[in-house]
């Protein structure tokens, strides 16, 4: 299991907005080959916003980097200071909960 993080700022563009193009997008993430899950994040203070994705495996997750989506979300004008960072889940004494 692999976790990416990604943080990104919004410019142009309010926080409503960004909801409403969520509602919009979201399904497109459900498709993802290899993605287990996806929590979104929001930081309004900080205008810092992003996501967690839990990856079935690494290269799951590479080839998510090299796709479509994630190009799309770097070359968006609205997200600026796009990072990504890629984690190993340390399984023995990780918790998942009911």
């Amino acid at each position: 299991m692999h976790i990416q993080i990604v943080n990104f700022k919004l410019t142009g563009i309010s926080r409503e907005e960004y909801d409403a193009v969520l509602a919009e997008v979201s399904s497109v993430f459900t498709g993802i080959p290899g993605l287990q899950s996806k929590y979104y994040l929001a930081d309004d203070q900080g205008n810092t916003y992003g996501g967690v994705y839990v990856w079935e495996n690494q290269q799951a997750m590479l080839d998510y980097l090299a796709g479509e989506i994630f190009q799309g979300i770097k070359e968006n004008p609205v997200f600026c200071e796009v990072t990504s960072r890629c984690f190993d889940v340390i399984d023995g004494p990780t918790f998942v909960g009911s």
